[in-house]
């Protein structure tokens, strides 16, 4: 099928896959679960050895900061959601969704998420791209057009790809000094 706005999204998502690939080489265990500020979100073990994302509802004003583990576990979680919601026969809750408990294992699973994400996009004709039928079921995107939600999930992952790499950068000005 395929269509110019399937196409464009297909190298908008290219394009931000590409800088999360330029940081990539810096993401280990350590980069992930460094917290840059007394307070941030994480990734943590739970009482079964679960590696869980901080969470509030409502969110605290302001948000904290966050870590990479939390960072790589939000990019999974939207793309989880927002592929079982608009590709699949629904999600899992939030709460289900855990940080697979290391920097390798979360870069596997996001590579599968985004080649998941990717043929779907590239599968989609503009009749499907301005439906409203797969996004039922999505609680923050319910009623939008698809290609409004694949749009959306394509600047999302800008935005935390860039947090990611941000927090690269400070963990290597500051070192432990940004330890909580």
């Amino acid at each position: 099928m395929g269509s110019l706005r399937g196409d464009l999204l297909i190298r908008q998502l290219d394009a931000v896959w590409s800088l999360f690939e330029y940081h990539r080489p810096a993401l280990d265990d350590d980069a992930c679960l460094w917290e840059p500020a007394p307070g941030a979100w994480t990734v943590r073990r739970d009482a079964e050895g679960r590696w869980v994302a901080d969470w509030e509802v409502p969110e605290p004003e302001p948000v904290p900061t966050t870590s990479i583990g939390w960072l790589t576990w939000h990019i999974g979680y939207w793309w989880t959601t927002t592929l079982g919601h608009c590709f699949r026969d629904g999600a899992p809750e939030r709460e289900e969704i855990v940080w697979p408990g290391s920097a390798e294992a979360a870069v596997g699973w996001l590579v599968s998420l985004k080649e998941q994400w990717r043929a779907e996009l590239l599968a989609l004709g503009d009749a499907e791209l301005d439906s409203t039928e797969r996004t039922r079921g999505l609680s923050w995107g319910e009623g939008q057009k698809l290609v409004d939600i694949a749009a959306w999930a394509n600047f999302e992952l800008a935005k935390n790809v860039s947090e990611i790499g941000l927090t690269l950068h400070l963990r290597g000005a500051l070192g432990d000094r940004g330890v909580a």
